[in-house]
């Protein structure tokens, strides 16, 4: 070990930048204490395997073809060169090839090193090419173009600089005896009697730019370098897009949902500090494609921006030296002045914003829960809502009809109530669209003809049914979800069941995963994997000769996709009919477009941009096919009312179930 004036100022250097590194680090995470707390530290051989994937394997990334392997590539690279960059801190104490003692594994490091320097530089250079010549829309963020910029030029930088220490070693013949770097060695020849001063100005730049690149990191949009790990192994592990429930008999709350960032727990927080601005989340964003104001990436920014705002003078230790330039800070509005009340109003609650972030944000629970303040606490919203709100308190359902017509679609149809029957094995959950809707109720019959017809033993709730809550929890109106949740339990609970079964995605959802939450678990199944279930036991028997629909496409409904991943059983159904066969939409499964109704936009009017539906539509028209199948009854107005606008006659929007139903002997 040798250790000089050299050595002395490298420890002096590098003491120095670990010390503002900690404390800037430690200020990041006493803001995080300033909002409200959240147990995210169950199941953690769940959360390692998630940490794996999304994170290290970086299968979201991946998802884009082109710029997932250029990101994954640097990701993986950086991984690599942390040996390197610890040998180089060594070095700087005097201590020669540390990892040399690995023997093989050390070739296999010092192979792998060479190879990601190279290309990390290509990738570097690909970047650049599209953020700046090609200029990829959901890049083209002025206000980040020079920063950018100066992060790829950073990376480019330490990443050279290591390359020509790692060559100069080399030409100096000072290298470990088990490194093997071929890419090095090539370019060592050249640097003749210079290379001992070469090797030294690149030890140093390179030392000396992750030190500052280190630095840089916390108050820079690649603070996600240091937190997305961490992001991925704190994100929810439930259902997608899993909302919290309040406790509205707790006389301590006071404040219901979030109309400022302490409101939120302190993992929406850290979403904001992970943020990459990619714009992933942005150019899914069915609101955003069609030329509304909501940009979820805008979202998660706001969320960073008030946070670095507010909280260091909230961590104040002596509030009353709070100055006037501060307070003014305090007593901006986070919603208004942060956050665009007219974006927070557009979200269609999809999902493809979460499904598509490689560091697992999550932009819509963030969204209800500011939905909630404005609802709840500040009662400002769409004045439409008003009359939805005003159906459900007096009508248990969105619609304006009267909750004894609630089964009248099942008149003269010899179908059975829960009240009636008492012991039975499915409750067919109708749902308020399937009981009032005039498209949704002929789904309604068709199914339950699909049930006796295959000798299912089932009944319905009838006037007994209530909305399950699910447009009330996604507006905002957490109080009356509240209510009816509860008193849907209620009822469920008078009867005796095996399975729940419901035709529309909405309720499907809110059964399966929110009402445990309320302490109600349920075995709930989606009729179309119902379908498949009865297909397979031979208890619908379908015919020999090829179906009469000409050509079909399948629209795929958010809630039963990215919020459940069943993308394969409504599909299985219809290509068990015989000649059958399905054209795929360019965005189909875990890719596809919202219809536009989710979030209560249902109830709700576009009056900015193309609309959801119409872009959806166009879409499914675009495959040619005669017939577009659906599973939802939201997406079946949608779609239907989008053939109807662009003057289609000769395609038809069918449910599932109308058409296995056509299908039988």
């Amino acid at each position: 070990m040798d250790f000089g004036l050299k050595n002395i100022i490298f420890v002096v250097i590098l003491i120095a930048a670990f010390v503002y590194f900690t404390k800037n680090v430690l200020t990041l995470i006493s803001y995080l204490k300033l909002a409200k707390p959240d147990n995210r530290f169950g199941n953690i051989p769940e959360r390692i395997i998630q940490t794996l994937l999304v994170a290290f394997a970086q299968t979201k990334i991946l998802r884009d073809k082109k710029a997932g392997p250029i990101h994954a590539g640097i990701f993986w690279g950086f991984l690599i060169l942390i040996f390197s960059a610890l040998n180089s801190i060594f070095t700087g104490f005097g201590i020669n090839q540390l990892f040399n003692f690995l023997g093989p594994i050390y070739s296999v490091i010092t192979l792998l090193t060479d190879v990601f320097c190279v290309a990390i530089i290509f990738a570097v250079f690909f970047a650049l090419y599209r953020r700046y010549i090609s200029k990829v829309k959901r890049l083209q963020v002025e206000a980040e173009k020079v920063e950018a910029a100066m992060i790829l030029l950073t990376i480019f930088l330490i990443v050279t600089f290591l390359f020509i220490e790692n060559s100069t070693l080399i030409a100096m013949n000072g290298d470990a005896s088990w490194a093997f770097r071929p890419f090095a060695a090539m370019l060592a020849p050249i640097f003749g009697s210079s290379v001992y001063v070469i090797h030294e100005i690149a030890f140093w730049v390179h030392i000396l730019l992750i030190l500052a690149f280190m630095n840089y990191l916390p108050f820079s949009k690649h603070l996600h370098v240091l937190t997305s790990v961490l992001n991925v192994f704190f994100s929810n592990l439930g259902p997608t897009n899993k909302l919290d429930t309040i406790d509205f008999e707790d006389e301590s709350n006071e404040k219901f949902g979030v109309s400022d960032v302490e409101d939120f727990k302190w993992k929406t927080l850290l979403d904001g500090y992970t943020c990459t601005h990619c714009g992933r989340c942005t150019s899914v964003c069915p609101a955003n494609i069609t030329g509304k104001v909501l940009d979820p990436r805008e979202v998660v920014i706001q969320i960073r921006e008030r946070t670095m705002d507010k909280m260091p003078i909230l961590a104040k230790d002596d509030q009353s030296q709070i100055t006037e330039a501060e307070q003014a800070k305090l007593d901006k509005k986070f919603i208004g002045e942060y956050q665009n009340i007219e974006a927070l109003w557009q979200c269609t609650t999809c999902g493809a914003c979460m499904q598509e972030c490689p560091v697992n944000i999550e932009h819509v629970p963030a969204i209800i829960e500011m939905r909630r303040s404005l609802v709840m606490m500040d009662a400002e919203f769409p004045d439409l809502l008003q009359t939805t709100f005003g159906n459900m308190e007096n009508n248990a359902s969105p619609w304006a009809f009267s909750q004894a017509e609630r089964a009248d679609w099942a008149e003269g149809k010899n179908i059975d109530t829960a009240a009636e029957k008492q012991d039975f094995d499915i409750l067919f959950w109708v749902g308020c669209a399937g009981s009032f809707d005039d498209r949704a109720k002929k789904v309604s019959v068709a199914f339950s003809e699909l049930m006796q017809k295959a000798g299912v033993n089932f009944a319905i709730l009838g006037t007994e049914e209530q909305c399950n809550g699910d447009v009330a929890r996604r507006t905002g109106n957490e109080y009356l979800a509240d209510m009816m949740v509860k008193a849907n339990i209620e009822t469920l609970n008078q009867y005796n069941f095996k399975k729940i079964v419901a035709t529309c995605p909405h309720c499907f959802n809110t059964f399966k995963n929110e009402y445990p939450m309320f302490g109600a678990t349920y075995e709930v199944i989606h009729h179309t994997q119902f379908i498949m279930d009865l297909i397979k036991d031979g208890k619908l028997s379908l015919k020999d000769s090829a179906t009469d629909i000409e050509s079909l496409t399948y629209h795929d409904s958010c809630y039963m996709g990215r919020y459940n991943d069943v993308y394969d059983e409504p599909r299985n159904s219809l290509l068990s009919v015989p000649g059958l066969n399905i054209k795929e939409t360019a965005r189909n499964k875990d890719k596809g477009l919202c219809c536009g109704a989710g979030g209560g936009q249902m109830f709700l009017e576009e009056t900015k941009g193309k609309r959801v539906n119409i872009e959806r539509t166009e879409e499914l028209l675009e495959t040619g096919a005669k017939t577009i199948a659906v599973n939802c009854p939201f997406c079946m107005t949608m779609i239907s009312d989008g053939v109807k606008a662009k003057d289609v006659e000769d395609v038809k929007v069918k449910d599932v179930s109308e058409i296995i139903l056509e299908s039988l002997k």
